[in-house]
């Protein structure tokens, strides 16, 4: 299978081809170039949400061609070919976040009519359509996941902290994905996205959005100081978020390189942890948090030695008494080959030496 996602790229392949078997052409606009595609044997050929003349449409599927056309009438693209950014999601947030893309997505997903299959397909099309972009995007690099609460606010020592801590991965070399959410989320992210440049920046920048610690009272306010504050410095592309509209009362941060959003937020907190075979970092957090501490010791609990992906969890008295979860932890990897990848910490600076090595 041979993915074209761009019309530069269909047009190079159409160039001195005789057949399109194999093709899988996404989300292109191939209105004009009807001689072209009528030219090339068809069969084997798939077209997903591709705008084409009615009659050759017709002539496609008349010679053996698959095609899926766009769904009309939602206000997301079902066969989108990559992955979002911050300014596609906040783009209109000059009208007030109630008028961005993000949150009109948002506002159609909790108004879908109850066992609309129209309404879930096109949901499970743009999933499905995140992670074909989600593989291309992470495909060579090397993840470390770092999970934590979306109450921390930005004037907290414990966010600055955990932006650090992203700055430090990144700048070793890792992408460092996270929920993509608010919170101990958005400071990694915000590390990871500056790991180019010297902690000064990064230390403006932390001191900049402080002005609007939270995004509960006024989201436009929280989403615009933080764009304007990474406006024309440079993005180190290691920056990755995981965010669902599952949760849309809280707003993607705006400091992830890419978006991976989705509907279903099961799948996500999946490939979420799929993802980061470098190490997961568990800063505080509450039930989603343990919820993925949890889920990732199940995966590695059957997991082989090779196989198992560390783990380590920061604040101590957090995971020791406050939530409990080290000692059920430890109990479960006594005698398995996570028990050796798995640790608690106090502080976040901990970190670098336990998985920055790993890799």
């Amino acid at each position: 299978m041979w993915e074209i996602e761009t019309v530069a790229e269909f047009d190079r392949a159409a160039a001195g081809a005789r057949s399109m078997r194999g093709w899988q052409v996404q989300d292109l606009d191939l209105t004009g170039r009807g001689d072209v595609l009528t030219s090339l044997d068809p069969r084997g050929a798939l077209f997903l949400g591709c705008t084409i003349e009615p009659e050759v449409a017709d002539r496609l599927r008349e010679g053996g061609a698959l095609l899926f056309p766009p769904v009309p009438d939602v206000p997301f693209d079902p066969w989108r070919p990559r992955l979002y950014s911050p300014a596609e999601l906040y783009d209109g947030l000059e009208g007030g976040y109630e008028q961005t893309l993000d949150a009109r997505i948002y506002a159609w997903s909790r108004a879908t009519r109850a066992g609309s299959v129209r309404d879930v397909l096109a949901q499970a099309l743009h999933d499905s359509s995140v992670d074909d972009a989600l593989a291309e995007h992470v495909s060579g690099r090397r993840i470390i996941g770092v999970m934590g609460g979306h109450a921390m606010r930005r004037d907290d020592p414990a966010y600055a902290d955990a932006a650090r801590l992203g700055h430090a991965l990144a700048a070793a070399g890792l992408t460092v994905s996270t929920g993509g959410g608010p919170g101990a989320m958005e400071a990694a992210n915000l590390g990871a996205r500056l790991a180019d440049h010297d902690a000064g920046v990064l230390d403006g920048v932390l001191a900049e959005i402080a002005g609007v610690p939270d995004f509960a009272d006024d989201v436009t306010g929280w989403a615009s100081v933080a764009l304007r504050a990474v406006d024309g410095l440079g993005d180190s592309g290691r920056s990755l978020g995981i965010p669902t509209w599952h949760y849309g009362h809280e707003p993607p941060n705006p400091f992830s390189s890419q978006v991976a959003k989705y509907f279903r937020n099961a799948i996500r907190e999946d490939v979420l942890l799929e993802v980061s075979r470098a190490g997961l970092v568990f800063l505080p957090g509450a039930a989603g948090t343990v919820q993925e501490v949890f889920q990732a010791a199940c995966t590695n609990y059957y997991a082989s030695a090779e196989h198992v992906v560390p783990m380590v969890l920061v604040g101590r008295t957090q995971w020791t008494s406050d939530l409990p979860a080290w000692p059920l932890l430890a109990a479960l990897g006594d005698g398995r080959a996570f028990a050796a990848r798995a640790e608690v910490v106090d502080h976040p600076e901990e970190v670098l030496g336990l998985l920055v090595e790993e890799g």
